[in-house]
């Protein structure tokens, strides 16, 4: 038997669209002559001819959010608290036993941009698969957004989950779910439409809010999802240990067994 690894993650680069304007990451490249200086002032007396062909180390250093490039979201994204009151868990509380697990996928490719998914799409597109959830299974949602990824337009792409269609995964013991959307709720210009239509904001973030009632997971800006089956892979995404934040960095992977 033979296993196959698939990269379900995004690089965080510069010059890429992944996020609002304010919010892109910025990584400044320090090459190895830039290194080979950073060494002289470390060891008083150094000269570059005494280091191998006068080159020092290559270091970057990074401004971003924990919710740049590919990201595990914890509960405490959401809101305060969750499971009905109690206090929500950060991402360095996140139980490990959460982040590898059997793998979903649900197709929603075909759903247009800003749809928000229902309760009733999930139960649909699991029938046509054949899979009936169990706890600790990490759903995957295939997007059109995934296609449209560093471009544009990918802010404002793809399908979202509504409320509803996230408590039918966490009431059947989904913990981590993930999108290859910017967002696991429908894109935000399409949300800002339908607030200034009805006054309702409770379609704001509601897939998120969610979280509040059943404490979860999302991964958001996956990628590759076309690649995976079904079902019948194993997700590992691990987040980045970070004192009490709202998110981490995760490289999430699929790994099939052949």
């Amino acid at each position: 038997m033979s296993r196959r690894i698939i990269d379900l993650s995004v690089s965080i680069a510069n010059g890429v669209p992944s996020d609002p304007p304010h919010a892109l990451p910025r990584i400044d490249y320090s090459d190895h002559d830039n290194g080979v200086h950073e060494f002289m002032t470390l060891f008083p007396g150094l000269q570059p001819e005494q280091i191998l062909d006068r080159k020092g180390p290559a270091i970057e250093r990074v401004d971003f959010s924990t919710h740049n490039g590919t990201h595990l979201d914890a509960p405490y994204h959401f809101h305060p608290t969750m499971n009905g009151g109690e206090r929500a868990i950060t991402i360095d509380q996140v139980p490990l036993e959460w982040c590898l697990g059997d793998g979903v996928k649900l197709d929603f490719r075909d759903k247009p941009d800003g749809y928000v998914c229902t309760a009733e799409d999930v139960e649909r597109e699991l029938y046509r698969i054949g899979y009936t959830l169990k706890p600790f299974d990490i759903v995957l949602v295939n997007t059109a957004a995934g296609a449209a990824y560093g471009q544009s337009h990918f802010l404002d792409s793809g399908c979202g989950m509504g409320r509803e269609a996230t408590l039918y995964l966490t009431e059947r013991g989904v913990r981590i779910a993930g999108t290859d959307g910017w967002s696991w709720d429908a894109p935000f210009s399409y949300t800002r439409r339908r607030f200034t239509e009805t006054g309702n904001a409770g379609l704001i973030w509601e897939g998120h809010k969610a979280g509040a009632t059943i404490g979860y997971c999302h991964i958001e800006k996956l990628a590759n999802l076309d690649q995976l089956p079904d079902f019948g892979f194993t997700v590992s995404c691990f987040p980045v240990k970070l004192h009490k934040a709202s998110a981490g960095w995760c490289r999430a992977v699929a790994i099939i067994e052949e």
